[in-house]
């Protein structure tokens, strides 16, 4: 009954799907599942990634019952993806791809366990799945740690103090157990410091956390694992990146577990769906992978930002309440809703005479699954790395079942296959149960068809009432940031892409700023790309042409703070540095300009203000067609500055350099 209730309450349902069609077979093959001899490698896992970076950012601002039925799809077993593991980012101020994420330690003295959305995450995804994994991952650090280096590596009791912090702050403050810890995202790693933090680690009291490692290619980790005996000791698992299936000889030889610690990041359409349910088998087929980790797991960032689309679903719209479950969610459930962490792969080739995969599992008690996928070349290409040519066919597969599962009688049927030529998609139907005649069955494969026979009858296909329609953005939008006890440490809708803005009570004004939005970050970050040399937190609708931007500021550091409101702003993440549009800056020492770039090298305008630091202003800007001007406090300051590039884009605001300032009473119309 509270399952029925819990059902009717969030008005979703599950339940099977119309049945598929069989192909007019081809190449004709036989295949020997057979657990006499012992079993294959133990399987880990399927999961995502949120962060590297701000990838989950929109999605906290959702409304009920939307927001909790995005995470069932993602997290909530046997009704869509049914994830085994969730990998987050350590924020470290730093963008990290899509934006930045907060750290828990601005500064040295500083400890904060309730910053940004990853606690959030976390703790929803276990609400639904107590058994998830949950893995974490720095991309950037604060830049005390390489005590104004950037370089995390330098003092590595520091750096491993201050990640060892981020897994006993999880448990003390959310209850949350890390089960897996990174080193450096793509980047390089320092033997000494994994050795440091399996040893801290370890005088912690978590021992059970385990460690990857490198988070990046095969190699050189592998080779140094089999040369130094102290570091094979402490490394769990050999994590690389987009591995396009292939491992290496010496990834082997360390008989340590393998995994694809990130993959798929390809847009979320059928080809996307493609690469995805290829890699899924072919990552253990060709690689000996026993875990995948797709990047992202939720696309809940503006889309106009770099990789856009590039999750599992899509939910970037919180102010309407739409989003969409995209057909990798399917893919996904393929394998998430019939195998668990534990299981063991069988030993088989998996190759398909006619092209294409299959692997097959067993949790050792009985239960056995099959997952079979024929992606062709052009229906799977994800966005890295190259894919050489292969040919797949309409084939009949017929399997032997041997050894324990000689007495299976019956198998369940899930079926997918991706609508390219006639864009009808049928994705994860329940077929009529096979019949298994003396250990064996045969089965009509066509191509970009993905099959899971399973003992299994738990499966289940769970749709949610249609969400609300798309909306654009609102076209007029106001934040006073008038708020108490905020849910989380930043405001709805911006999108910080270097620094770091937070809700912030200014206990020293007695007047209208009480509650203010902050920019907190003083040093630049320990980079993991080319972060702006200003900060900046986007807002709005990319298409945006015409605007009228207001906001409060409060300039903190006195001669030579500044801080600017923007209109038009045409890039983020990754490509920050290299951000254009019509950018209004005031300044300590009583000046203003006007610039067509974040930098501030094409001025198109600039003079005297009268602004001074830790006074409040008012800021205006104007931009109409080709025109732009400003007020300060109500007044004209500036106007009929021409601007041709870019034709739009974001608002924005942000500062000078990495320097404390305020903002209140956004407005942008």
């Amino acid at each position: 009954a509270a399952l029925l209730w819990g059902a009717i309450l969030l008005g979703c349902s599950c339940g099977p799907g119309p049945p598929g069609v069989g192909a007019a077979p081809f190449v004709a093959a036989t295949y020997v599942l057979d657990d006499a001899d012992g079993l294959g490698r133990q399987f880990d896992g399927i999961g995502a990634v949120s962060g590297g970076g701000a990838t989950s950012r929109l999605l906290v601002n959702y409304q009920e019952p939307y927001r909790s039925q995005i995470l069932d799809y993602l997290f909530k077993p046997n009704f869509g993806a049914s994830l085994h593991i969730l990998k987050v980012e350590i924020g470290g101020d730093g963008q990290s791809t899509d934006g930045t994420e907060p750290s828990h330690m601005h500064y040295e003295n500083d400890e904060n366990y309730f910053r940004g959305y990853e606690w959030w995450l976390m703790k929803e995804a276990k609400k639904r799945n107590p058994k998830i994994k949950l893995i974490g991952l720095p991309w950037t650090f604060p830049r005390w740690i390489g005590k104004g280096e950037n370089w995390p590596y330098d003092y590595p009791d520091v750096t491993a103090y201050y990640i060892v912090s981020w897994i006993l702050g999880a448990k003390q403050y959310h209850d949350l157990d890390i089960d897996y810890i990174g080193i450096w995202n793509e980047r390089a790693f320092s033997s000494k410091y994994i050795k440091l933090l399996r040893y801290t680690l370890d005088k912690r009291g978590l021992e059970q956390v385990r460690i990857i490692a490198s988070d990046r290619l095969w190699e050189p980790i592998s080779f140094v694992l089999l040369i130094d005996s102290e570091l094979y000791g402490v490394v769990d698992v050999i994590g690389a990146h987009y591995p396009g299936t292939k491992t290496v000889q010496n990834a082997l030889l360390t008989e340590k577990k393998l995994w694809s610690s990130e993959d798929y990041s390809t847009f979320n359409d059928e080809v996307g769906a493609g690469c995805w349910a290829r890699i899924l088998n072919q990552n253990y087929v060709n690689g000996n992978m026993t875990s995948t980790i797709a990047w992202n797991l939720v696309a809940s960032y503006y889309e106009e930002l770099p990789f856009g689309r590039c999750g599992l679903m899509t939910a970037q719209e919180p102010w309407s309440g739409h989003y969409k479950v995209e057909a990798p969610i399917w893919i996904t459930a393929h394998t998430t809703q019939f195998t668990q962490p534990g299981w063991s792969y069988l030993q088989v080739d998996g190759h398909l005479e006619g092209g294409g995969s299959f692997v097959a599992l067993t949790d050792g008690l009985g239960n056995l699954t099959i997952i079979i996928e024929t992606m062709t070349h052009n229906h799977s290409q994800c966005i890295r790395p190259p894919l050489r040519n292969f040919s797949v066919t309409p084939q009949r597969a017929t399997f032997y079942l041997k050894g324990s599962f000689y007495m299976v009688e019956t198998l369940q049927v899930w079926h997918s296959r991706l609508g390219f030529e006639s864009g009808n998609s049928s994705l994860f139907q329940r077929l009529h149960p096979l019949k298994i005649w003396r250990g064996r069955f045969s089965l009509d494969l066509d191509v970009d068809e993905v099959y899971t026979l399973t003992t299994l009858k738990t499966g289940q296909k769970c749709v949610c009432q249609e969400p609300p329609p798309p909306q654009p953005f609102p076209s007029n939008y106001k934040d006073d940031f008038n708020i108490r006890n905020p849910p989380f440490s930043e405001a709805p809708n911006f999108a910080d892409q270097t620094g770091v803005f937070e809700y912030f009570v200014n206990a020293s004004d007695p007047g209208d700023h009480v509650f203010t939005l902050r920019q907190v970050v003083v040093q630049r970050p320990i980079t993991w790309v080319s972060d702006a040399d200003q900060t900046i937190s986007i807002i709005g609708n990319f298409q945006w042409v015409n605007m009228t931007v207001t906001c409060d500021i409060y300039i903190e550091k006195p001669r030579d703070g500044g801080v600017f409101i923007a209109g038009r702003v045409d890039n983020g993440g990754i490509y920050v540095r290299r951000t254009k549009g019509v950018f209004f800056w005031v300044f300590a020492d009583g000046t203003y300009r006007v610039t067509s770039d974040i930098a501030g090298q094409e001025v198109l305008m600039k003079g005297l203000s009268g602004v001074r630091d830790n006074a409040w202003h008012t800021l205006t800007l104007n931009i109409q067609g080709s025109s732009a001007s400003g007020l300060l406090n109500g007044y004209p300051l500036w106007e009929n500055v021409t601007v041709s590039k870019p034709s739009n884009g974001w608002a924005a605001l942000g500062t000078r350099s990495f320097e404390f300032a305020q903002f209140d009473n956004f407005h942008v119309e």
